[in-house]
């Protein structure tokens, strides 16, 4: 049975429970309130509410689970997109380099060249892995980068292949850490880089994200992992790094930060499938 039909049928069993239950409690609770032990009256509502926190975790989970997936699928398709109209415009610019080419206008097919290079090899770096979803979202985020003057380097030194999460919570992961990096930078007046190196060892894939934004002091540093806990100025932040860090938990994989005048970097480690 697939998780999906697992999480379907706990949560029809739990509100049905929940519904029986309910119905017992009000419609003859209060008959058998005065001829029975108060303890197994309450040992129903008890039920009642353990039913209840079931159904509301299902649901909330498949929720969660749903908006990760369809993230995904959006920056899939914004990636088939730029793939598809990079390609239709491949043979525009092949014909005006010829052109030049044949001109001998050697200095102009450079510099007509180069732009048309940078966004070939921008595509060509985020579709190094085995991930689809993880390639749409670093491909997407090479975008955001560029729109907020920002230089993203990407280095990517495995595929990704044997990961032990799934690509969605993973995407999630790494969706959070970068945008923080983002937003730190955007504060910037100077120059605004960021790095994401992914790499592998033995047993485990590595992540690491930094940028050389503001500094975050050592005593948030230290808490920016706990829930409500944020480095922004704005309200309503503070949940971000919290569900990384709980994602990674329950992947057997971990993730630490570190930061000082020149960088901020947040290293993340998952583990390999049991192959």
């Amino acid at each position: 049975m697939s998780i999906r039909k697992l999480v379907a049928t706990l949560l029809t069993i739990n509100v049905m429970q929940f519904i029986i239950g309910l119905a017992i409690w009000i419609g003859v609770g209060s008959a058998i309130l005065g001829e029975v032990n108060i303890y197994i009256f309450l040992s129903m509502g008890l039920m009642l509410f353990s039913s209840l926190i079931t159904i509301l975790g299902l649901y909330f989970a498949s929720h969660y689970k749903n908006v990760n997936l369809e993230e995904s699928i959006q920056n899939l398709e914004e990636l088939n997109t730029t793939l598809r109209a990079q390609r239709h415009d491949y043979l525009n610019h092949f014909q005006v380099i010829y052109g030049l080419m044949e001109l001998k206008e050697y200095e102009e097919a450079k510099k007509y060249l180069d732009p048309v290079f940078k966004d070939i090899m921008k595509v060509s770096k985020a579709l190094k892995t085995a991930q689809p979803a993880v390639n749409a979202l670093l491909q997407a985020k090479l975008e955001v980068a560029e729109k907020n003057s920002i230089d993203l380097y990407l280095e990517v030194r495995s595929d990704l292949k044997d990961i032990a999460i799934e690509p969605w919570n993973l995407c999630k992961v790494l969706a959070n850490i970068i945008d923080n990096g983002i937003t730190a930078l955007s504060e910037l007046d100077k120059e605004r880089n960021l790095y994401i190196e992914i790499g592998e060892n033995k047993d485990d894939y590595t992540f690491q994200i930094y940028n050389n934004g503001p500094q975050i002091p050592e005593n948030q540093l230290e808490e920016i992992f706990k829930q409500g806990v944020t480095t922004k100025k704005e309200q309503g932040h503070g949940m971000g790094l919290y569900i990384v860090a709980k994602i990674l938990r329950e992947a057997g994989g971990s993730v630490e930060a570190a930061s000082n005048a020149n960088k901020t970097c947040f290293t993340v480690t998952v583990p390999k499938k049991d192959v």
